[in-house]
């Protein structure tokens, strides 16, 4: 039996106007990714500051697997059309195109990966959204930024203090084994 992946979408405003948003599922196939390094140009110019940000769309809802899998999750093209179904996007008429036109070519996205720690490390997104570590403690204040085209600086390859000086501030373990298996 296939994984089930995110399709569908449904969007509702609370009475305090905050928009809601749940999910279905269907037994489509995982999303497409190209893996390349910092600042490839997406297939699809995601304004994370106007989802994340102005809509306040939890970074879970299409990193959909982060609480349950060493990988975040790429959000198939299904995820977008959910919404996109019935919000226009009027900001970015040319994306939303390029959007309809994945999905109805039944085409995933091929996303840019932008965030990859080194070969000979681990980051398991599972164990760190589980301790209550925000996103935005590794990628920076998404909320705020357009389009992400290039990883925060502290994501050097040369950068494993950065992690270490994490790991200590939160009483994580510092056991070379923790990261490196």
């Amino acid at each position: 039996m296939r994984k089930q992946w995110l399709t569908l979408a449904v969007v509702a405003v609370s009475a305090s106007g905050v928009l809601a948003f749940a999910r279905a599922q269907d037994t489509a196939a995982p999303p497409a990714e190209v893996t390349a390094d910092a600042g490839g140009t997406q297939p699809i110019q995601f304004p994370h500051d106007i989802h994340a940000g102005q809509y306040q769309m939890d970074c879970q809802y299409c990193h959909f697997s982060a609480e349950r899998s060493v990988d975040a999750g790429i959000p198939p093209v299904q995820a977008c059309m959910g919404c996109h179904l019935m919000i226009a996007g009027t900001a970015n008429p040319g994306e939303i195109e390029k959007l309809r036109g994945y999905n109805q070519r039944q085409e995933q996205i091929p996303w840019v990966r932008i965030y990859k720690v080194a070969d000979h490390v681990h980051f398991p997104h599972m164990r760190h959204v589980n301790a209550g570590i925000a996103c935005q403690s590794c990628h920076g204040q998404v909320q705020e930024m357009g389009v992400i085209t290039e990883r925060a600086p502290e994501w050097g390859a040369e950068n494993m203090g950065w992690c270490v000086s994490c790991h200590v501030q939160e009483g994580a373990s510092r056991d070379c084994t923790v990261c490196h298996y």
